[in-house]
């Protein structure tokens, strides 16, 4: 059985994957990153039976978002950052492993998978079982901040203070990196899905307007933002009247957004600044001298670098390339290297 596996592995796409609350993406090697798209699966309602033949995964689940019978529910197999739905998530992981190798049955791969740093080790052997059900050959689990950080480019092998803050859908990360391994870090659950609740728990107060999720995602990355701006922006809404429950549209300004999601911003920042009290003194000189690295799509909230910066006394922060891809190419990274890394990082293989 060993053998016979191990054959099938010849014939496999060795697979990095970013398993995210909102997004998953999936690198190969040679390749660079070939899936991106919504974490999220299409089940008949009381089931865990993915509709479609199980096929209703990613960009077409998310379409059906808001927009589906009363039979079908659109579900994400993981809250922040963590798998909440074992099922789901398998069904997740196997739809795009499928995917990547044409749907035939016989691929097994290797798939590194990073996660949250402040998740337990039962929530770890849950991605593990997920990957394995799902296909997967071996499963190496990588660190989110660690992967974060070699996939924006960091020299995180050398023995110099470098920090980066991952802001995702469920989990902020941040972490001071040295050496190949993390010095301190803080995984907070409050991220981008935060954000969009409280927006939508904004336009219910001040406008008495109910919104979904969808919308306030879009008004965050249309105006949303954490510091002021030079110039103000402002957007046409439509949502459902709470007392009439008739549709109404309102223009909400940048303003107002920025003090809807004031209270996440402060907790995501205040990370940032405990985490910089507990580095040593040598590598917070190194991290002062070389700036804070934002990555993730919360990297692209406006003026969320200013803010920490003015918060940190000057300390310069950088907003990655491709922010939203930096874990991803930082899983292609360990991916590439995995001959010589990966026992390190090995979670689990079939007997």
């Amino acid at each position: 059985m060993i053998l016979f596996d191990r054959l099938l592995g010849l014939f496999s796409h060795d697979m990095g994957i970013d398993l995210g609350t909102c997004n998953t993406l999936v690198y190969l090697r040679g390749k660079g990153v070939v899936v991106a798209e919504p974490s999220v699966v299409a089940v008949w309602k009381g089931t865990n039976e993915v509709i479609n033949n199980g096929q209703a995964v990613g960009l077409y689940a998310k379409r059906m978002v808001g927009r589906t019978p009363g039979n079908i529910v659109a579900v994400r197999p993981l809250k922040d950052g963590v798998i909440s739905d074992l099922a789901l998530a398998e069904a997740l992981l196997r739809y795009f492993i499928n995917k990547v190798h044409n749907n035939h049955s016989w691929s097994r791969p290797r798939v590194i998978i990073s996660y949250p740093n402040g998740i337990t080790e039962v929530e770890k052997k849950a991605i593990t079982i997920s990957a394995m059900r799902a296909g997967a050959r071996k499963v190496y689990l990588v660190p989110e901040p660690l992967a974060a950080a070699v996939g924006v480019g960091m020299q995180t092998h050398e023995p110099t203070g470098n920090m980066i803050v991952n802001i995702g859908g469920g989990t902020t990360e941040v972490a001071i990196i040295s050496m190949s391994g993390m010095v301190d870090a803080t995984s907070l659950r409050i991220a981008g899905d935060e954000l969009d609740g409280a927006i939508v728990g904004y336009v219910k107060r001040q406008h008495n307007l109910i919104i979904s999720d969808v919308a306030a995602e879009r008004i965050k990355i249309e105006i949303g933002s954490a510091f002021a701006l030079d110039e103000e922006l402002k957007i046409d809404l439509t949502g459902r009247d709470q007392a009439k429950g008739l549709p109404r549209s309102i223009v909400l300004h940048s303003e107002e957004i920025r003090e809807a999601i004031k209270e996440p911003v402060a907790q995501i920042v205040n990370a940032v600044l405990n985490t910089l009290e507990a580095a040593p003194p040598d590598l917070a000189g190194d991290i002062y001298t070389k700036g804070i690295f934002l990555a993730g799509g919360g990297a692209l909230l406006r003026g969320l670098d200013r803010l920490i910066t003015q918060e940190t006394k000057g300390i310069p922060v950088h907003i990655t390339e491709d922010p939203l891809r930096a874990v991803v190419r930082g899983t292609g990274w360990f991916l590439d290297n995995l001959n010589t890394i990966g026992p390190a990082f090995e979670s689990s293989e079939e007997d």
